[in-house]
C-alpha cells in the first residue's frame, strides 16, 4: 500500500516563466504530490501567478538553478523530490510511473524520456540523441525531470551552487546512491531556446559544453560562455 500525504514535491525553478509556469503546475497536480515553486524575483508575475494557480508553496531565492532546487529541495516534505523545469510538463501517469520504479529499493532516482514541443525532422533527430546520450552513457539532463530520494539529498548536504551543469551533479549523486532509472513516459519541454540560438548551432553548444564539463573544465568559464547568447 502506497503511503498516505505528500510522497513526491515537485520543486520548479523560475525567472520571468509567468506565460509558462501553468504548464508545470497543471501537470503536477495530482494526489500525493506537493508543488514548489521557488522564484528567483521574477519581474513579470510568476510568483503570483503561481499562487493564483494554488502551488502549494512559493518562495524566493537567489538567482541561479542549484541555488533555486536547493531551496526547494530544504522546503520538501515528500520522500521523493522531482526537479521540473517551468517551460516543461509531465504526461498523465508520470506519479505512479516514479513510484513504481522507486519501489524497488535499488533504484535511487531516475528521469523521464525527453520530447520536445515543436514539429520537424531535425527535433525528433535531437530526441533520439538525447535518448542514446541517457541510456547508453548514463547523463540525462535536468529538462527530462530528474527525480531523487529525498535522503540522499539529506545525505549530501543538498546541491552544491554551481553555476551549470547542477542537474549533472545530481545525476553523479544518484548513481553513487544506487541504480539511475530511465522511465519511458515523457517530459514534454519547450524548444524555445533552439528557435532562438538556431536549433543546429544550440546542439553544438551544449555537447561543446558538456564536453568541458567532462573535461573538468572550471564551471564558472563554461557557464560564461555557454550564456552568451550566439550572434544573429
Amino acid at each position: 500500500m502506497r503511503p498516505t500525504g505528500v510522497v513526491i514535491s515537485v520543486v520548479i525553478p523560475t525567472l520571468n516563466e509567468q506565460t509558462q509556469i501553468g504548464r508545470a503546475l497543471e501537470c503536477t497536480r495530482v494526489p500525493g504530490v506537493e508543488r514548489i515553486v521557488v522564484d528567483a524575483n521574477s519581474s513579470d508575475g510568476t510568483s503570483q501567478t503561481a499562487r493564483f494557480l494554488r502551488a502549494e508553496k512559493v518562495i524566493q531565492a537567489l538567482p541561479g538553478r542549484a541555488h533555486q532546487m536547493d531551496a526547494g529541495y530544504r522546503e520538501a516534505t515528500g520522500e521523493v523530490v522531482l526537479f521540473l523545469h517551468a517551460d516543461t510538463r509531465l504526461e498523465p501517469g508520470w506519479s505512479e510511473a516514479v513510484l513504481r520504479a522507486l519501489d524497488d529499493a535499488s533504484v535511487a532516482g531516475g528521469a523521464f524520456e525527453l520530447r520536445f514541443d515543436a514539429a520537424g525532422i531535425l527535433y525528433r533527430w535531437i530526441e533520439r540523441g538525447v535518448s542514446l546520450r541517457s541510456r547508453l552513457g548514463g547523463l540525462p539532463y535536468g529538462d527530462q525531470a530528474l527525480f531523487v530520494r529525498k535522503r540522499l539529498l539529506d545525505r549530501a548536504g543538498g546541491i552544491e551552487p554551481v553555476p551549470i551543469f547542477e542537474d549533472l551533479d545530481l545525476v553523479s549523486l544518484i548513481k553513487r546512491g544506487g541504480r539511475l532509472a530511465l522511465l519511458r513516459e515523457r517530459a514534454w519541454t519547450s524548444a524555445r531556446r533552439y528557435a532562438r540560438n538556431g536549433l543546429l548551432r544550440q546542439v553544438l553548444r551544449n555537447n561543446a559544453a558538456l564536453a568541458g564539463y567532462l573535461l573538468d573544465v572550471e564551471r564558472g568559464r563554461i557557464a560564461r560562455w555557454y550564456r552568451r547568447r550566439p550572434a544573429a
